[in-house]
């Protein structure tokens, strides 16, 4: 099975790494004996699904969830569920995905129009003026 992100690019399950581990907070007796929290691991700088745009992508948009060898992390513990928990580390490792395939808009130069310069230079001589008013007469140099 895999998992679809966008049209071109389908992780197959093999390469996702699931781990069932306790959550903290609060929960009562449950929290401490069942293991609904998960840790999805993707390992990013291997994975042969990737194309090496969204790779690099990936790894600047995972920030601290990756590790030195390059292993994304997620950890979802927010549901009491461990089906639920499951389904939103997946959700997000999905959205994840999917923003890094989307490569970044270029940016247009723009160049400042004349008004917006011509109110910029009558702002610095109104300030200008404003501090001059402030110094006492006979000090100007």
């Amino acid at each position: 099975m895999t998992l679809q992100i966008t049209k071109d690019i389908a992780i197959p399950e093999e390469e996702l790494e699931e781990q069932f581990i306790r959550a903290s907070g609060p929960g009562g007796q449950h929290v401490n004996k069942a293991a609904t929290a998960v840790q999805l691991r993707f390992d990013v700088e291997s994975s042969p699904s990737l194309p090496e745009a969204v790779r690099r992508r990936l790894k600047s948009l995972a920030g601290n969830r990756l590790t030195k060898e390059g292993v994304l992390i997620l950890e979802a513990s927010q549901h009491r569920s461990r089906q639920m928990n499951r389904d939103d580390a997946r959700e997000r490792f999905t959205r994840l995905v999917r923003r890094a395939a989307r490569p970044p808009a270029r940016r247009k130069k723009t160049r400042p129009t004349r008004a917006s310069k011509e109110r910029r230079l009558q702002n610095k001589r109104e300030r200008s003026e404003k501090k001059r008013r402030r110094k006492p007469p006979g000090l100007e140099f």
